[in-house]
């Protein structure tokens, strides 16, 4: 059933990982990859192989060089390219000029503040940050740590957001308030920020 909806675009396919990564047992390679299942979008991550999960994101003042031909690749096989990039990045005229559309904003740091309190004067550097990402013409993703208890402060901050990317959170809070529940109840904190209508993935 999932396949059909993907074919018929009712679903949206995201692959995130390292593109330099090479292939090792049980994974073919990033390009192999995406070539295959041909996903909507791929967000590049600069994660090494020890790594359990994200904790930066691509400096793109730097990196955007040996970026830009794994980006004419992605976007060679019709897939829409996000980066993963830190609170505080710059760079994005130079992200803009080597065909990324998104950048996702690593808010781990945000959710940690937020739990100390925190959340709403943090999302100030995020909300300055997809100001200066928006006017360079990428639209905005954001991922890593929210949840129910802090989205809301988030998106009340930054706009717009196309997208956000909501793993483990909504999955652990699903084992106790159900599937359906979780992410009606995700939905429902995105109406109430009244931003444009994102994508929950």
């Amino acid at each position: 059933m999932l396949v059909a909806e993907l074919t018929r675009g009712l679903v949206e396919l995201n692959i995130e990982g390292n593109p330099f990564a090479g292939s090792r047992s049980g994974y073919p390679g990033f390009f192999p990859l995406i070539e295959q299942a041909r996903p909507t979008q791929v967000t590049l991550v600069p994660d090494g192989d020890g790594q359990i999960t994200s904790d930066h994101g691509f400096d793109l003042s730097r990196d955007c060089v040996r970026l830009a031909p794994v980006i004419a690749r992605c976007r060679e096989l019709g897939c829409r390219v996000s980066v993963f990039v830190d609170a505080d990045a710059a760079g994005f005229s130079k992200a803009r000029a080597i065909g990324v559309d998104r950048v996702e904003l690593y808010t781990g740091p945000f959710a940690s503040a937020h739990a100390s309190g925190q959340g709403a004067a943090a999302a100030q550097q995020y909300a300055a940050t997809a100001r200066s990402a928006s006017m360079a013409g990428l639209s905005i993703n954001a991922g890593h740590d929210l949840s129910q208890d802090n989205l809301g402060t988030f998106l009340d901050a930054v706009d717009p957001v196309s997208e956000v990317s909501i793993g483990h959170a909504l999955i652990a809070e699903a084992l106790y308030q159900g599937l359906a529940t979780t992410v009606g109840n995700y939905l429902d904190i995105i109406r109430r920020a009244r931003v444009r209508p994102l994508s929950v993935g």
